[in-house]
């Protein structure tokens, strides 16, 4: 009765366009058309669809060719542009937190062929200021909601900003990679935590991979075995 009396005050709603749709956090048939979901052969580094048929071997795209990554495997949900840019926007700078729980279940699928018992999810982090400004890490939220859907353990302050660096925003690829260099560390209290242990650092965009490289060294170098990567969308070179 409690339900029904809520939902007939609340009725659920489009988490892209706030059109009413059938149940909570989905997404209404427009929306879900103007979502680019990442499916088929893909870049075993980044997650970016790639074109033809796999033929057995690790396939990798231009971008990760070019710029050998330190981790083992690369996924992500969506591609970002079209609807998925403004779901990442939503959560990243407009307090809309409801898309976590969708984009957690997109990431887990995304996610499933990476997934190993004991792995530790964790998620990249932001620095104090920008925390404090922003009031939340929205891959942190990611993380914990992935937790609930993969029943993997998460850490959600495994690594820390050792100095604020500047928006990556218009910078190249080389200056993204050097504006990185050194900002990222295990934080001193968690290492024991990844020793040992497979990683998996989340995201919510990769666009160059910089931030997540480090990341992932400063993984490695507490003593990780290994780390894969997961994001909810992936900047292609196209969009």
């Amino acid at each position: 009765m409690f339900q029904t009396a809520v939902q007939l005050l609340y009725p659920p709603r489009c988490i892209g366009c706030g059109a009413l749709v059938q149940s909570d956090f989905g997404l209404c048939g427009t929306c879900w058309g103007d979502t680019p979901f990442i499916g088929g052969t893909l870049c075993e580094s980044c997650g970016v669809p790639l074109p033809g048929t796999g033929d057995g071997h690790r396939l990798e795209c231009d971008d990760c060719m070019a710029t050998p990554r330190p981790w083992s495997q690369g996924r992500a949900a969506l591609l970002y542009r079209d609807k998925a840019r403004q779901m990442v926007l939503a959560l990243k700078h407009a307090d809309r937190p409801e898309v976590v729980r969708p984009a957690a279940l997109w990431m887990a699928r995304a996610a499933r062929e990476m997934l190993q018992p004991g792995m530790l999810i964790a998620p990249v982090p932001l620095h104090r200021s920008r925390l404090l400004m922003r009031r939340y890490n929205q891959s942190a939220l990611l993380v914990q909601a992935l937790a609930r859907e993969t029943g993997l353990e998460y850490c959600p302050d495994l690594l820390v900003r050792t100095r604020r660096t500047g928006s990556q925003e218009g910078k190249s690829a080389a200056e993204r990679f050097e504006n990185l260099r050194g900002a990222i560390a295990p934080h001193p209290g968690r290492t024991h935590r990844m020793q040992g242990r497979q990683v998996l650092l989340v995201d919510d965009v990769m666009t160059s991979g910089a931030t997540l490289a480090a990341s992932t060294e400063a993984c490695l170098g507490a003593g990780a075995t290994g780390v894969c990567v997961l994001v909810l969308a992936r900047v292609a070179k196209d969009d």
